[in-house]
């Protein structure tokens, strides 16, 4: 058989060929959007909405005596408030780059831009389901730092939180109307029908909880006989996007998009943070500090990875700082909380110079790209740390609400923009521009409609 050999210079005769088709990208379940009660703020009135709730008064504590007036109760009124942003997105492309890549790149800009503006959306309600109070520890174990990896979610979590939603009257999905008493329920009754046989008739007609659960904490709901999956009723039931199942009247949808918690060892003087106190470098004073590093995947800026609280690192005369190196983890940006002088409360970000250079948080020690070592100068801004989970363990929280939890407002609907003609700026039509504005807020509309549930889980994201 003949061998055939090729010059070197052959080589560049070969034409590569390129597919038309693309690689798919991963893909985000937006769920938490479409639950929120919809708003609109309207223009004109500046960019914060105030909604006031007048509270219950208490019942009479005796009978009335005759002609004696009753004791008069007081009304009490209460306000929640939220101020709504602009956010912003923004793809920019040469004329070059449209010109000699072989695939329509400004049509991908278009449909990036708009999954970052969705994407952008969902976080943002996630950051604020985050400032519900009322959480509930699995096994009860009253604290995040004291979860096992042992302690996942089961049915008696579920059951747990559904009687204590029902019990602070927290209305349901399909209830009764908060102003006439009467929602599916009471339409049930009303018609005869038994409410336990209809509901295992027809279980979308029925009052319901909602919970927004990650897709590992699922599969220990799904691992679980007792749980009734969606695939035992019929998908006509199905009322939500990636519902999966159901359990003591919550139903369950799952997204990942739900933020997780990974603890980490203490930073110390060693590797991989090597941190070092100074006497000079900075504007800090001579004492004791301690410090959390937390990291935040590139994508969803989540603070995923929170490190416990370090010892003392010291520094010395009136213009100390701290030198700390990063790991190289590889998607992620990192934060550095410290404490006052003498404190061990840690409730404030550290100023670095290799921080954002504009912005609300310009000159802060956060979004620090991995892999160098930075110098913390001095005390920044009041922001508080995620709560860190034991070391090596993720807890995954599952948001348990009912009907006007929460809320988006808007001012301004998403709109998306397309620049690809010449202007002043660009006479020569050499950039393509692809970009979105909105401008919202979301708010707790009453926190004791709503909890968390924090647990661990038997699966992993560790392949093998």
């Amino acid at each position: 058989m003949a061998t055939t050999t090729y010059a070197p210079s052959v080589a560049a005769d070969i034409s590569a060929y390129l597919a038309k088709d693309l690689l798919p990208l991963t893909i985000k379940e937006l769920v938490a959007y479409d639950f929120a009660d919809k708003m609109t703020l309207p223009k004109g009135r500046g960019t914060s909405l105030t909604m006031s709730r007048w509270a219950r008064v208490a019942t009479p504590i005796a009978p009335t005596a005759e002609g004696v007036p009753p004791i008069a109760v007081p009304l009490v009124v209460s306000q929640a408030t939220v101020t709504v942003q602009q956010w912003t997105g923004l793809i920019t492309l040469t004329d070059v780059v449209q010109l000699t890549i072989f695939h329509d790149v400004f049509g991908i800009a278009k449909e990036r831009i708009s999954m970052m503006a969705v994407e952008t959306m969902e976080r943002n309600v996630f950051a604020t389901l985050a400032g519900f109070t009322q959480v509930n520890y699995v096994n009860s174990r009253g604290a995040r730092g004291n979860l096992l990896a042992s302690d996942v979610m089961n049915t008696q979590e579920i059951l747990r939180a559904a009687q204590m939603l029902k019990t602070l009257g927290a209305p349901r999905f399909k209830g009764p109307d908060a102003t006439s008493g009467k929602g599916s329920d009471y339409r049930v009754k009303a018609s005869g029908k038994d409410p336990a046989t209809y509901a295992v008739q027809k279980p979308s007609s029925m009052p319901h909880y909602v919970a927004l659960v990650h897709p590992l904490a699922s599969g220990d709901l799904q691992a679980n006989p007792n749980v009734q999956l969606a695939s035992a009723y019929s998908d006509i039931n199905r009322l939500y996007n990636g519902e999966f199942g159901q359990w003591s009247g919550i139903r369950f949808v799952e997204s990942n998009m739900v933020p997780t918690w990974t603890g980490q060892a203490a930073p110390t003087t060693s590797a991989p943070y090597s941190l070092t106190g100074n006497a000079s470098g900075g504007t800090l004073a001579a004492g004791n500090y301690q410090l959390i590093i937390t990291a935040s995947d590139t994508l969803l800026q989540y603070e995923s990875i929170i490190t416990q609280q370090s010892g003392n690192i010291t520094t010395t005369g009136s213009s100390g700082s701290i030198s700390v190196t990063l790991p190289a983890l590889s998607g992620y940006t990192y934060s550095v909380y410290l404490s006052q002088p003498g404190s061990t409360s840690v409730v404030n970000l550290g100023t670095c110079t290799a921080g954002p250079t504009q912005g609300s948080l310009q000159g802060q020690a956060t979004y620090l790209t991995p892999g160098q070592t930075v110098v913390i100068t001095g005390l920044g801004v009041s922001r508080v740390p995620p709560a860190a989970p034991a070391t090596g363990i993720t807890v995954y929280p599952t948001y348990v609400f009912g009907k006007g939890a929460y809320a988006v407002v808007t001012l301004d609907e998403l709109k998306i923009e397309y620049l690809d003609k010449p202007e002043k700026i660009d006479p020569s039509n050499q950039l393509r521009m692809v970009s979105f504005k909105y401008y919202n807020g979301c708010f707790i509309k009453n926190n004791a409609f709503a909890m968390r549930i924090e647990s661990a889980s038997q699966f992993s994201m560790t392949f093998g």
